[in-house]
């Protein structure tokens, strides 16, 4: 019991200098993607695109500006410099004209531009959920590596202490060098492992303030403890979510209705476009051997329009908006299929990895430890050689690594899920969506 009591000293110990030399906590990972979301420049790129697209929706629907004409009308050859009083067709004409799309053309156009962007900003919501998903992500591998980190720290003053006792066995003749040996052996591999880890805590933090548009060089903290939430969802009801909120969905509706209303305004476009004119004339009294015109000023009134009989342009126009509108609705369809996939499979190996933490936390860690304890006082009782003693050090530094991989698993799965579903599902408002949370 003595040997028990120094081991899980030993394991405090341990665990405790690891803690001591973490950094400082990480922000909340709402107030890091809620900074990503503000801050990323591509997203900026894409609201301003978005609202160029915007834009051009308010052009479409508008009329093309006036055109005002000025003429002089009927001037003689023989004197050009005559601008009246000597003909009496001779006249000075202003006039002023409007085209006039014909019914419902105007309507259209603005309809597909606005669905267009639409569609735009739907993709725009569509890349906050994947960079949401990115943030996790990287913030759950943080957590993972600072775990790994927290448990070699603590194995490394376990091996040490190892050491000093295969070191005290070796100077009163009931141990052998090789033993120290091992021990060396072993704490070189677990700073082996440190490294390694350093190296993929670093890339990961330049990884995350690269998300959140930081330096590459900004300080990350350690990611804190959570709870692992369980989703009481079925697939069939995650799929109603994801048919409702998945931005995807919503863009490819929206490129479905930009098709039909684009086929709309080709078949319009067999229809004449009108162009309405107004002109008045200028006169001067003429009074000469040949005639004699009291000059009164007159106006004409004009209604022009285009002859469209070259139906070719017109009926490729309609097959290129019906090709639109079934690629968009075969995307949907297949979207929606791939939807139902993920939520299938992203649901699977979560139950996995919920079932393996609560596995790891409530039989195989306190086992492994047990088994560790016992070896420890078998070793010093001379009934367990060294080797085992390290084998069952290795046992429990695996089982409790596998307990932080499988918790870091479980939360980045459960950010693709909420990707593919459009929503964060931790936090949803409905009592029947509601997640339940475990320790």
């Amino acid at each position: 019991m003595k040997v028990l009591l120094t081991l899980l000293t030993l394991l405090t110990l341990g665990l405790g200098t690891a803690c001591a030399a973490a950094p400082a906590p990480l922000e909340p990972l709402p107030s890091l993607i809620s900074t990503a979301l503000t801050r990323n420049p591509e997203l900026k790129s894409s609201q301003a695109r978005w609202q160029m697209y915007l834009a051009k929706a308010r052009q479409s629907g508008s009329l093309d500006d006036p055109m005002v004409m000025f003429k002089l009308q009927n001037l003689l050859v023989r004197d050009p410099l005559s601008f009246g009083g000597r003909d009496p067709t001779t006249a000075k004409v202003i006039g002023i004209s409007q085209e006039l799309p014909f019914w419902g053309k105007r309507a259209l156009r603005q309809e597909v531009a606005r669905h267009e962007a639409d569609a735009y900003r739907w993709s725009i919501e569509e890349r906050k959920q994947e960079l949401a998903r990115l943030v996790k992500e990287a913030y759950y591998r943080l957590y993972a590596v600072d775990k790994g980190l927290a448990i070699v720290a603590k194995n490394l003053k376990i091996m040490h202490e190892f050491t000093s006792i295969a070191e005290a066995r070796y100077a009163v003749g009931k141990g052998t060098q090789a033993d120290i040996f091992k021990a060396g052996l072993e704490s070189s591999k677990l700073l082996e492992q440190q490294i390694t880890l350093q190296q993929q805590r670093t890339s990961l933090a330049a990884s995350l303030n690269y998300l959140l548009d930081r330096p590459p060089t900004a300080p990350v903290g350690e990611v804190s403890d959570f709870d692992l939430p369980v989703m009481r969802q079925s697939p069939e009801a995650l799929l109603t979510v994801a048919e409702e909120q998945r931005p995807q969905v919503k863009n490819l509706d929206s490129r479905i209705s930009r098709g039909i209303a684009a086929h709309a305004l080709a078949r319009r476009e067999r229809w004449p476009d009108l162009t309405l004119s107004l002109e008045y004339m200028f006169r001067q009294p003429v009074n000469n051997t040949m005639t004699n015109d009291p000059g009164y000023d007159m106006f004409s009134v004009g209604l022009t329009f285009n002859l469209p009989i070259h139906q070719g342009r017109r009926q490729a126009m309609q097959a290129e908006s019906s090709s639109e509108t079934t690629m968009a609705a075969e995307e949907l369809h297949d979207l929606k299929n791939r939807i139902r996939y993920e939520i299938r499979d992203n649901l699977a190996q979560m139950d996995r990895d919920r079932r393996l933490v609560t596995l790891y936390r409530s039989g195989i860690i306190p086992q492994a430890e047990q088994a560790l304890a016992s070896a420890l006082i078998g070793y010093q009782v001379g009934k367990v050689d060294f080797l085992t003693l390290l084998d069952n050090r290795v046992t429990l530094f695996n089982y409790e690594q596998g307990l932080f991989t499988a918790k870091a698993a479980y939360m980045r799965e459960l950010a693709t899920l909420e990707a593919v579903v459009g929503e964060d599902l931790q936090n949803r408002q409905r009592p029947d969506r509601a997640a339940t949370v475990v320790p």
